[in-house]
């Protein structure tokens, strides 16, 4: 299928590795240009020369804009922004989390995404087509035990997305958020063996627990996440705006 993106511009925060490094590189395959930051310098030299980076650390509020008004110039221009950029954070019951840790993880889920898209709204008005595809989680939408701060950011990150579509469809901007259930991948493992610490389990305990509430029993490769983007970013997706959809093999709860 002909997804319509050759040439087209696209910014991705955290695009060095897991899912933002699968959005990279099937932007790239598709044919875009594609501009990304991450905190993780190593990473960011593994990428292909034909993408604009920057080592950038999106809890800061001055690099993270300065970083979208420069690639929108070294692109010519944007159709496409992907916030992707998030942290696990603490893995604890409420009352053992402390106020910098629950703060540091709405900067870097929540207020990064805000922050992105007011830099980014200008130069989206210009494009032919335009999108925002914002990552949230499964645990926006169902809630998530000790893992408070992560899952309140992220259903933050379903309003934020719900909000713009409303406001930004008058630009013909649509806006849509993807809600990832359990990832392939480090990350995963490592958020499976937080939880198996705190409840005192092994990590085959918990790992069966989650997949019991899972429709389709495999880890979701970050592959499928990338097409769910590419799709929405594609003329294709023109007519969907104010979704929150999830990719998650029918995960009806988080244990």
């Amino acid at each position: 299928m002909d997804l319509q993106l050759q040439g087209q511009r696209a910014i991705i925060t955290a695009g060095a590795s897991g899912i933002g490094r699968a959005i990279v590189d099937s932007m790239l395959a598709a044919g875009m240009k594609v501009a990304t930051c991450d905190i993780d310098e190593a990473a960011l030299a593994t990428l292909p020369h034909s993408v604009v980076r920057a080592r950038v650390d999106v809890a800061d509020e001055q690099a993270l804009t300065g970083f979208v008004k420069e690639a929108i110039l070294d692109l010519g221009g944007l159709d496409c922004l992907v916030n992707n950029a998030g942290i696990a954070g603490p893995t604890a019951k409420i009352e053992n989390i402390d106020t910098a840790a629950w703060r540091k993880t709405l900067d870097i889920v929540l207020t990064s995404q805000f922050l992105t898209v007011s830099s980014a709204v200008p130069a989206l008005r210009d494009s032919a087509n335009p999108s925002i595809v914002n990552l949230s989680s499964l645990a926006g939408r169902v809630g998530f035990a000790l893992r408070t701060p992560y899952a309140a950011a992220k259903w933050g990150v379903i309003g934020l997305t719900k909000s713009l579509a409303i406001e930004l469809g008058e630009d013909g901007i649509r806006v849509n958020a993807i809600l990832p259930g359990l990832v392939a991948g480090d990350r995963q493992r490592r958020v499976l063996e937080a939880k198996a610490q705190q409840r005192g389990q092994s990590f085959a305990e918990v790992e069966a627990e989650a997949f019991r509430y899972t429709s389709i029993k495999e880890y979701v490769p970050a592959s499928a996440i990338a097409s769910q983007v590419l799709y929405l970013a594609s003329p294709l997706g023109r007519f969907i705006s104010g979704q929150a959809i999830s990719v998650c093999g029918d995960t009806k709860m988080l244990a």
